[in-house]
């Protein structure tokens, strides 16, 4: 699955930031709702316009970006 094909950013729509499918539903949103231990079931029944794929999506763009983070390195 390749994320960049239902993750969207659009510059007027919530501010600019990732999205599910150009929909107003950001990638924080679903990880945030993910990580407070929602299961993948709860959202999609509270959001019917996710897909099983739409959260994989918002997962796998969260791991691409943090690979891509530059970190620094930590003080001896």
């Amino acid at each position: 699955m390749n994320y960049r094909d239902i993750i969207t950013i659009e510059p007027n729509k919530r501010g600019g930031k990732p999205c599910v499918r150009g929909l107003r539903i950001t990638v924080y949103e679903v990880l945030e709702y993910l990580a407070s231990e929602m299961t993948e079931a709860e959202i999609l029944e509270d959001f019917p316009d996710l897909t099983q794929a739409d959260l994989k999506a918002c997962i796998a763009y969260a791991a691409d970006r943090e690979r891509r983070f530059t970190a620094a390195p930590l003080p001896a």
